[in-house]
């Protein structure tokens, strides 16, 4: 069948297929140890579910407004004036069916053919494909592990070009964990301000934050509000993945494009997930510093661990719950005679013979990395581990 070339430049989510190959070994009875789900491993707290119950058996089954209903879109409101200071009405925010949906409503109402969006790299698998769709085109901007991931005013200032639309801020980010901190993104702001580029603020992760980093969204730095537009969401914070909420605040003429895209798309959100967004946004807050001081017992971990390894360098992460491992070293090294190369050459390696699921760091433009997700259990944790160093031990 003849396609359509928007989709010949696209490849499929490589962490939803290293999460799916574990899955089916799994189920053919092999132990995998799986380092690749980018979703928190508690379950969705109990007031939450008993706001959905509750929807649903008061016949909540219906359509919504297209952008969720008055009172969902209320309730970000006020989480956004209480968490970050900022003023927004209805008709600036949009609830989708999930924070990829909301990015993906994004780029669909602001870029085509011509514009470019710069993409810090490493980078979150989606943001380039996304970009590709609407036809525009992603501009890679490198990152290192030595500037703890975080961009260079000087790298960005190269990066910008008459056709840049947008910038992509993504802190604290998947896959690195790096998180910004509030000097740089008020230097960022400074440089962008006034030059018709917009901040697209990816804040998925803005609750899982260590070491007492302050989370600050460029949103809040003066006179950005109106050149940002927020997304997040409820599946990080509130271990929400599979009710598919995310959400936009942003300019009324981007939300209203966003609006009527989604009306030709999905529709709306679904409907009883309305008062469970209420209940998350609105509810208590105890299960998500329980989950974070989990976290980060976990990242600490984790990381003196993979810094003990022969040949293994990892950065400590400020948020999510990644670390990303530089394995670069052991590249050239082999085993039985196959030689290890790059990234997806060790991430096959490890879940071949030890058993051990990662993402290769070349799906996040960082071919010297894999991705590592600690939102599994110490014991899996520690099993894992164990493996990885085995594994790199039995190399020759």
């Amino acid at each position: 069948m003849d396609l359509a070339k928007r989709v010949k430049g696209i490849k499929p989510s490589p962490t939803l297929a290293i999460t799916a190959k574990a899955k089916q070994m799994k189920s053919e009875g092999i132990d995998v140890v799986g380092f690749g789900a980018g979703e928190p491993d508690f379950d969705t707290p109990d007031n939450v579910k008993e706001a959905a119950i509750k929807a649903l058996r008061g016949g909540m089954t219906k359509y919504t407004p297209v952008p969720g209903t008055p009172e969902a879109k209320d309730a970000v409101i006020a989480k956004l004036k209480r968490d970050q200071g900022l003023e927004y009405k209805r008709g600036e925010v949009i609830i989708s069916c999930g924070a990829k949906h909301t990015l993906f409503n994004i780029f669909q109402a602001l870029v085509e053919e011509g514009d470019e969006v710069i993409i810090p790299a490493p980078y979150w698998v989606s943001y380039p494909d996304q970009v590709i769709l609407a036809s525009a085109t992603p501009v890679i901007l490198e990152t290192t592990e030595a500037n703890e991931f975080v961009p260079t005013m000087e790298d960005l200032q190269k990066a910008i070009t008459p056709r840049t639309k947008a910038l992509v801020i993504n802190s604290p980010s998947n896959p690195t964990g790096a998180a910004i901190p509030r000097k740089r993104l008020e230097e960022i702001a400074g440089l962008i301000k006034g030059r018709g580029i917009l901040a697209i603020s990816d804040e998925i992760y803005e609750k899982e934050v260590y070491d007492g980093f302050e989370f600050f969204s460029i949103a809040q730095v003066p006179g950005m509000k109106e050149q940002t537009v927020l997304v997040n969401g409820l599946s990080k914070a509130y271990s929400m993945t599979g009710w598919r909420i995310g959400y936009a605040a942003g300019p009324r003429d981007l939300v209203a494009a966003m609006n009527n895209i989604q009306s030709q798309s999905t529709s709306n959100p679904v409907s009883f997930c309305m008062p469970a967004t209420e209940e998350a946004l609105n509810g208590p807050q105890d299960f998500v510093a329980m989950m974070v001081t989990e976290f980060d017992k976990r990242r600490r971990y984790i990381v003196d661990r993979l810094n003990s390894m022969e040949g293994v360098s990892c950065f400590k992460p400020k948020g999510a719950f990644y670390v990303f491992p530089n394995f670069s070293a052991l590249y050239g090294r082999s085993f039985k005679g196959k030689r290890i190369l790059n990234s997806a050459d060790f991430a096959d390696y490890l879940l071949t013979e030890a058993k051990v699921a990662v993402v290769p760091g070349v799906a996040f433009g960082a071919d010297d990395f894999a991705r590592l997700s600690y939102a599994t259990s110490m014991a899996n944790i520690e099993k894992g581990l164990d493996r990885i160093e085995a594994a790199i031990e039995a190399l020759d």
